[in-house]
Parts: structure tokens; sequence; C-alpha cells
């Protein structure tokens, strides 16, 4: 007998208090395919599927999992009906081994010598290796995500829910995580993708949906559908071209008024070793002007986390010097961690960003008008200063994060992967953020940026440097701005 469907929601209903997160959503995966889920941040994507995972209880609407009508008072449930969800936010505990956060939640005797066993096999199969005895807090995001995978795996799910996968790949790591899905699909399983990402989810899915204020607004097989048609349907109208495609790189630093001479960021001969003893950074030497706004690239372990962290305070050289203002506004690459306390208010949120500088009594009056004005500036949807952060959806948090390191960032700003989990309208408001602060030239702060998307590097930088084997180089512009070879050269240590 075929199954008509892998996953099926129907007349989906949800509230938040008095928000309205979901209006008669509906969403129908077929077996063996890769079904794209689309929508603007604040849409309702994360939330339907936290239905599906038995994270949520509808408040109406029916679901079933292989054809078969079900009810999941936990996610528990939901892995034994075969599904398995990677939240964009990874479920992982830092100081554990790689095994034992696999073995958590496991049922029966806890046996972390048959889970390692199970993850080697996981890893045969499917190329998604990771060292069992690996302490999760030493490992890069990418390493984080095909953990959450083989988490997964381990535990049998059929049907396997990603939320936002591609936000911390670089283009190959995303390549390849393409060709595993496809892979996965082949050999029977299904997979949902929870994207912003129009022109990844064309390149890899079966079928796209898309949800606009908690409404499904499309479903169609990906041959019915392209760029401008999901992008009509996600913003209800056709949405200007990206800053990536508005001229780029060569654009950008036609605008830029020459930098100021006096560095505001300097680092003088730093290497970095970590706990290990891994040499992270090799003898860097770096300037960064006002004005500037120096685009870095890099791919996974070349050392780019680790030269931001540096230049942002956040991680000290072992050998070396560093020159930095007293404040370096950061927008780290994985908020939830390490920008905000989704259990404090937007206020005390934005109060914690004056942590080891205020001194005195808290002024909350002015704390709150200050929030109402990042959340205005930065068009945070749905929040409000006394609102908790966690109430936020995971682009609005992003914006807020965005707005709040704007502020303190007033001589330099370091950007990790900024646009990670924003949809389209956010993201062009980002990169036209750090292009305006480069338009201000000598008024402006030294901004530093790094993206998993060389375009929207390109699009914004005035500068580009590589990191390879945690050395760093400027790659200098190439003739014709369309022209990646210089880039891609960069990124493999033949430039």
């Amino acid at each position: 007998m075929t199954i008509a469907s892998a996953l099926a929601l129907a007349g989906i209903r949800h509230r938040f208090g008095h928000t309205l997160a979901l209006d008669d959503a509906h969403l129908t995966v077929a077996p063996g395919t890769v079904h794209a889920l689309l929508g603007e941040n604040g849409a309702g994507k994360s939330t339907l599927m936290r239905i599906a995972f038995g994270m949520l209880a509808p408040d109406a609407g029916t679901l079933a999992v292989q054809g078969r009508p079900v009810q999941f008072r936990s996610s528990a449930d939901a892995i034994a009906a075969g599904l398995g969800m990677v939240h964009q936010h990874f479920a992982l505990v830092g100081p554990m081994r790689a095994v034992e956060n696999v073995a958590l939640g496991s049922r029966g005797r806890l046996d972390l010598t048959a889970t390692a066993a199970r993850m080697r096999e996981v890893a045969a199969r499917t190329g998604l290796s990771v060292d069992p005895d690996a302490v999760v807090a030493t490992l890069s995001v990418a390493a984080q995500q095909r953990l959450e995978i083989v988490k997964a795996l381990v535990r049998g799910a059929r049907v396997l829910i990603l939320d936002e996968p591609g936000a911390v790949l670089t283009p190959d790591e995303r390549a390849d995580l393409d060709r595993w899905l496809r892979q996965f699909c082949a050999d029977g399983g299904t997979a949902v993708l929870i994207t912003h990402k129009v022109r990844e989810a064309l390149a890899v899915a079966d079928a796209i949906s898309v949800l606009r204020r908690g409404r499904s607004v499309l479903e169609a097989p990906r041959a019915d559908v392209d760029d401008d048609a999901v992008v009509a349907a996600m913003t209800g109208e056709a949405l200007r071209a990206s800053p990536a495609k508005a001229g780029g790189a060569a654009a950008i630093r036609g605008l830029v008024p020459t930098p100021s001479a006096e560095p505001v960021l300097a680092l003088d001969a730093v290497t970095l070793r970590d706990a290990r003893g891994v040499t992270r950074l090799r003898d860097v030497t770096l300037r960064v002007a006002r004005g500037e706004v120096l685009g870095v690239i890099g791919v996974e372990g070349a050392g780019v986390r680790e030269l931001l962290r540096v230049l942002a305070g956040r991680l000290a050289p072992t050998t070396g010097s560093v020159r930095r203002p007293l404040r370096v506004g950061f927008i780290p690459e994985d908020r939830l961690h390490d920008a905000i306390v989704p259990a404090f208010s937007l206020a005390e949120n934005l109060a914690l960003a004056d942590a080891g500088h205020a001194r005195g009594r808290l002024d909350w009056r002015g704390i709150r008008r200050a929030t109402a004005d990042v959340l205005t500036a930065h068009d945070v949807r749905n929040g409000t200063a006394d609102r908790l952060a966690a109430e936020l959806s995971g682009g609005n948090q992003q914006k807020f994060v965005v707005g709040r390191e704007r502020r303190v960032g007033v001589d330099a700003l370091v950007a990790e992967n900024p646009t990670r989990g924003l949809d389209l309208r956010a993201a062009a408001s980002v990169l036209a953020a750090l292009r305006d602060a480069a338009a201000r030239g000598a008024d402006g702060p030294a901004v530093v940026f790094h993206s998993t998307d060389l375009d929207e590097v390109l699009a914004v930088a005035t500068r580009v440097v590589a990191c390879f084997n945690g050395s760093v180089r400027e790659v200098p512009p190439p003739t014709d701005p369309e022209d990646r070879t210089a880039y891609a050269r960069a990124l493999v240590g033949t430039l």
C-alpha cells in the first residue's frame, strides 16, 4: 500500500497569549521527498514544526505520520513515531561529550559504548562523522549541527525536520548537506527544511510550502514555482534586489569615502592556541580603520571564529598584541547562547550590553526608552520593552541583537554571520546597516563582518581578507566584480 504522506498537518491553529501564531495552517509532505517550508520571521514556520514534533499542542487541527492520525503529548512520542528535529539553536549540553549528548533522552539502560558504535555506524552509512569523545563546547557550529543530525538518525528518525540548516554552513558545506539529504530521501527518508533562503530551497526541494502571518498561502511542486513566485508568496509583494545583486563589492567601494588613517582595531603578530594546544591563529597582523567594512571569509576551522572573537575582545591571544576601543559591539553567530538571555525582558537584555561598564543605579525609564527606539529602528515585530526575549521569533531576536550592538559599537562593530535566521527583508536591512556604517567614512565605526554567504560579504565589504589554516591574507579585488576565482582560491589557500 502506498502511503499518501509521510507527515501531514491540517487546520492547525495556535495562540501564544493574545498573538495568533497559526491560523488554519496546513502541510502535506510526500514520502521520500525534500519539502521546503518558507516564510518571513514570525510567519509561524518553527511553531508549525514544533507542533509536528510534539513540543507544542495545537489549539485546533490534526496531525498524521505515515498516513496514521497521531496526538503527541511530547517530543518523545514524536521520536518514537520516527520523527527527528534539528533545531536552529541546538539542543546540546556543551560540557558533555558528543556520545553523552546522543544518549541523553534515550530509553533503557545507559550504554555509551553501544551509542558510540551506533554513531560510527551512522557515520559509515551517511558520511556524517563526529568524534563520540569530543566535548561539544569545543566543536564548531557546523560540527554541532552534524551531531544533531546524527543524534536524530541514531534514534531512528525517518522524517527529519531541519530548522534553518544552511544558516551555519559555508557554500561547500551546504552543498554536501544537500547531497546527503537527496541520498537520505532516495533511501526512503523524508526531510522538511525550514528556511528563509529561497534559492537554497529551490535548489534541493521537491516541493515548496509558504506561510505568511500564520496562514498557508502556497503549497506546490518545485517545478511549478520560481524565485519570484515564492518571494511574492512570502512577502505579499515583489521584493527589490538584494544588496548582493545591486552592484556588489565594486558598488560599495565606489560609495565609501577614504577611511581614516588611524586604525580603530589592530592586531600585531597575534597567535592563538586553544585549550588543547591547537594553533587557531598564526602570526596575524591586521588593521581596520573607521569607515571600513572588513569582510572575512573562510571555511570551517580556518580561524574565522577566533579572528572575530579576538577583535571583539571575547578571546585573548596567546602571543602578540591587540588594540581595540573600550567597547566593541559584537553580534555573535549563536544569539541564544552568546547574545541574549531568553528569560529576561528586552529592556533587561538591552541593559546587559552595559555590563562591566555602567556604574551606579540603573535608569530603567531611560533603558525602556532606548529599547523602544531599537525595536522601532530595526523593525522588531511584536516587541515591547517588557516582553520576554523568548517570546519573539528567532529572526526578531536577531534584529534586536543587531540593533543593540549597533548602539554599543559606536567605534567598532564585529558581526559574526549576523543574517543567520533572518528573512529576505531583515537580512537586506542588516546588510544595508553595515553599508550605511561604511558610508559615514571617518565618522563611522570600524566594521568587521563575516558571513557564510560570499555574496553577502561582497555586497558590503570595502576590502576582504581570507582565513586559511590560521593565517589571514588580504584578497585583492578582481577587475571583474563578478569574478569569484580569487576568493575561491583564497578559501583553499592557493591564492
